[in-house]
């Protein structure tokens, strides 16, 4: 009889242990809510371009703020970038460089569209210091994603290690 009682207490103890923890996990977190307070963790680490990249491009390309995101429900990868330097800049808005962005993960090297009554999908004027300045890849079949590693291409001008966002 004492066996029996306690395999019984055992039984109620892992039931309401058991009920407890099905409550807790459906419990709504702070994360999981759609309230504009609660910041959502991106599933990427966030990499800080080095000092030595940035002065890099600088220095030599008279650009700063090289970013990379996907748009367009990743259907585009946009390249963006400040220009320090209008002279040093000029290579990255010549309409004659052909600009690619190439992902070796993915395998993939992407093109700027260019469309028919619009021409290439990117900016092609004189450059102005303080301005920013985008091109767009298209990304068809979405290959390149957030969290990858990219090149960015433009004549001699080429960024190396740009994460998309």
């Amino acid at each position: 009889m004492r066996v029996v009682g306690l395999v019984f207490v055992i039984a109620i103890t892992a039931t309401l242990a058991f009920g407890q923890a099905a409550a807790d996990a459906q419990k709504p977190s702070a994360t999981s809510l759609n309230l504009p307070h609660a910041a959502k963790a991106s599933p990427y680490s966030r990499t800080q371009m080095t000092m030595h990249a940035k002065d890099h491009y600088q220095l030599l390309w008279g650009v700063d703020s090289l970013q990379v995101k996907a748009v367009e429900s990743g259907q585009m990868i946009r390249f963006s970038y400040l220009v320090l330097d209008p002279a040093k800049a000029a290579q990255l808005n010549d309409k004659k460089a052909s600009p690619v962005l190439i992902d070796t993960q993915a395998r993939v090297k992407l093109d700027v569209p260019t469309m028919e009554q619009v021409g290439q999908l990117r900016q092609s004027s004189t450059p102005e210091t303080g301005k920013t300045y985008w091109m767009v890849f298209s990304n068809k079949g979405r290959l390149v994603k957030p969290g990858d590693h990219v090149s960015v291409a433009i004549g001699k001008f080429q960024a190396d290690g740009l994460l998309v966002h």
